[in-house]
């Protein structure tokens, strides 16, 4: 059965093998997952199917013997009236019931079997989508990951140490630079501060002398 052979591949299939050699893993992960979806929708329906063709096969058989078993009686309701022939005839009736009885069973016992195959594969490929759905995230981060890394050290190995002194020493004159000038900017604000401060200070001065003054005139 081409359904089967096909869930037997996606079910052999080696997660991490098929990740570390697509171009694109996580568009492969993604269809690899499709794929089993679509696949596990097809075996439930075949399984249903069966199930179906097995129960009507059942019922056949079940028929059948029903059927032996009412030709057997009228054999017999035929001796008990001394009529040998048509006990006889209904006895040749009952064996042909009784091939067709066993043909079905034998059909039964077939369905039976495809029917567990189906079940088992079924089993497999959900217990295998599980797997690739829980696995998935986690391939996935790890390729981005290593994909990442990767480029990292192209990176490193395009620029050489030249550039990358350069590149330092650039960035540590604008850092001094900028330091310089801010240090000025402090220098400048701390300079006058501190002659407003003076200013104020004599303002206080005076006005305590006025006041020591004025305390000094009321007491005399």
């Amino acid at each position: 059965m081409a359904l089967l052979e096909r869930v037997a591949t996606l079910i052999r299939a080696n997660l991490n093998d098929l990740i570390d050699k697509a171009e694109n893993p996580e568009k492969m992960i993604k269809q690899i997952i499709l794929d089993m979806e679509n696949q596990l929708l097809q075996v439930k329906t075949q399984v249903a199917i069966a199930l179906a063709d097995q129960h009507l096969l059942e019922k056949k058989r079940k028929e059948n013997e029903e059927k032996i078993t009412d030709w057997t009686r009228k054999a017999e309701l035929a001796l008990d009236k001394q009529q040998e022939d048509l006990a006889r005839g209904a006895i040749e009736r009952s064996l042909q019931y009784k091939q067709m009885t066993d043909s079905f069973a034998q059909q039964v016992a077939d369905q039976k079997m495809q029917v567990d195959t189906l079940k088992t594969a079924l089993s497999k490929l959900q217990a295998k989508l599980e797997e690739a759905r829980s696995k998935s995230d986690i391939l996935i981060a790890e390729h981005r990951r290593a994909r990442t890394l990767d480029k990292a050290a192209d990176a490193r190995s395009q620029v050489g140490a030249q550039a990358h002194g350069a590149a330092f020493d650039r960035m540590k004159n604008k850092v001094l630079r900028e330091s310089a000038i801010g240090q000025a900017k402090t220098e400048m604000l701390d300079e006058a501060a501190s002659v407003e401060d003076r200013f104020a200070k004599l303002e206080k001065e005076d006005e305590v002398s006025r006041i020591l003054n004025e305390l000094k005139a009321k007491r005399a």
